[in-house]
């Protein structure tokens, strides 16, 4: 088959690579413009972009799939298959029809749960058990073709955005390498139950600030999915102190926000409802550390992050 992959950010990297090493011929990669990009503020290419061109791949970085030069671009590449993974444009229904056997996506969730924009984060802030990745046939709707495979994964109660992040796209390219053995066999997908689909909201850093009122189990939540972005934080005397590694942990009761104990296992806040216990940290112009290294030489019992 001649596949054409779409994507965007390192999450797709894992399906691109399995499609290059795969023994169809990959004819072309659509991915984001350049944007903006750190400090300086410079244009730079996205993962995937940067990926094709190792691999020598034709890439296409069109502002959209509505027009018609982007349309004749892309039906130039010939596919037979689209496989689409977290590239953030809708695509139309021409562009839908197009391939022989459709497009194929890779979302990081089990569907009908979490269709939409931040589907790891999101399932670990609703304190689900598991999550895991669907592939589908893609229709108009948003996240709502029906289902080719899914695996899922459990979320344990350390378990990171960041974590997930890296299973799932590696799980997603076996899964993805599976079934493109069995697509010019013929496949049938598994239609999904509205019913059930709840949408998962892009993330938004103002969502990262703590609100110390809630409980310590919430915090804690909130603190796994917004690693490695935006980052769990509060104000410790005017200043952003951020929060990497937290959990419940049984301590005295004050007002919220009020660190009731510190030593080298963590530093205990009081929250709405029982305590939080963060174990690492990234204090104001430094860089991350854990416990031990940040209570050493302060007296942190008595503190009230805001």
């Amino acid at each position: 088959m001649n596949i054409v992959f779409a994507g965007t950010p390192e999450f797709a990297l894992p399906c691109l690579d399995a499609i290059a090493a795969s023994s169809h011929r990959l004819t072309g990669v659509l991915t984001q413009p350049d944007r903006p990009a750190g400090r300086g503020r410079k244009l730079a290419a996205s993962p995937v972009k940067q990926r094709a061109l190792e691999l020598g791949v034709p890439v296409q970085q069109p502002l959209s799939l509505k027009k018609a030069d982007a349309f004749d671009a892309l039906a130039a590449l010939e596919p037979d298959l689209m496989v689409v993974v977290a590239y953030g444009l809708l695509l139309p229904k021409k562009v839908l029809a197009l391939p022989r056997y459709g497009c194929i996506n890779v979302h990081a969730s089990l569907l009908p749960r979490w269709r939409g924009a931040a589907p790891i984060a999101r399932a670990i802030l609703a304190g689900d058990s598991e999550t895991g990745v669907t592939l589908m046939q893609m229709d108009a709707g948003l996240d709502t073709g029906a289902m080719l495979a899914r695996r899922a994964v459990a979320i344990d109660s350390d378990t990171t955005a960041g974590d997930l992040h890296d299973q799932l796209a590696a799980l997603g390219a076996a899964e993805l390498s599976t079934l493109l053995g069995r697509i010019e066999q013929g496949v049938s997908g598994e239609p999904q139950d509205d019913a059930q689909a709840c949408y998962a909201h892009r993330l938004d850093k103002g969502e990262a600030a703590i609100d110390w009122r809630l409980r310590a189990d919430e915090i804690a939540r909130a603190v796994r999915a917004f690693v490695p972005w935006p980052v769990a934080h509060a104000r410790l005397d005017g200043q952003p102190v951020r929060f990497w590694r937290a959990a419940t942990a049984s301590g005295a009761s004050a007002e919220p926000g009020t660190v009731v104990a510190a030593s080298a296992k963590g530093i205990d806040i009081a929250t709405g409802a029982g305590t939080l216990r963060v174990t690492e940290l990234q204090l104001p112009g430094k860089k991350r550390m854990d416990a031990a290294a940040a209570v050493n030489g302060r007296d942190w019992v008595g503190l009230r992050f805001e």
